[in-house]
């Protein structure tokens, strides 16, 4: 059986370093504390709809008018909060 040939690399070469520029990037201080409390805010709002629905949701008549929909609107809630904290520093 024939050998097969061996085929030579061409040698590395870095990239120029020199192409590059850097960025500066601007560093975000820590988020306001009011911006914290909102945030915090929204998903206990959203966690209390949920229990309050759960729990008496029957006797309060725009809940017991909403039907399933008071999950949606308990767990928008609380994704809304759970959103904001990527914005959170």
């Amino acid at each position: 059986m024939p050998k097969s040939k061996v085929r030579k690399k061409s040698v590395y070469t870095a990239p120029a370093s020199d192409r590059r520029t850097p960025v500066k990037v601007r560093g975000g201080g820590p988020s306001h504390p009011l911006y914290i409390a909102v945030m915090l805010g929204v998903m206990v709002i959203g966690l209390a709809w949920l229990v309050v629905n759960y729990i008496a949701g029957q006797d309060i008549p725009f809940m017991a008018d909403l039907g399933n929909w008071n999950f949606a609107i308990g767990f928008a809630l609380m994704i809304g909060g759970l959103l904001m904290t990527m914005r959170w520093r």
